[in-house]
């Protein structure tokens, strides 16, 4: 494998009692990796990112355990390849 930093982003569904909503939507604001891209009718799906699958995880996790949270689940993960740049020019460039 090359050099390289490998980057994980993970989309997760989040299902949530519906009077909790509001205050789970909230607690996401302070989570630094994730990013809310929707939500309807006691769901949120939320796009995770990190150095790692255990990063993921245990967002996840943290989620998990937010009050109102029924269950978090991951549905997708990819893994990128972070490519040495300099001068913001990529180095594996043909």
């Amino acid at each position: 494998m090359p050099d390289g930093r490998r980057y994980h982003i993970s989309s997760a569904v989040i299902a949530v009692r519906p009077d909790f909503m509001v205050g789970v939507l909230e607690a996401l604001a302070g989570f630094a990796n994730v990013e809310v891209h929707g939500c309807d009718k006691g769901r949120i799906v939320v796009v995770i990112e990190g150095p790692s699958t255990g990063v993921l995880g245990d967002t996840l996790m943290r989620i998990s355990v937010l009050d109102g949270v029924i269950a978090a689940n991951m549905v997708f993960e990819h893994v990128e390849l972070e490519e040495d740049e300099v001068h913001g020019q990529r180095t594996d460039a043909a």
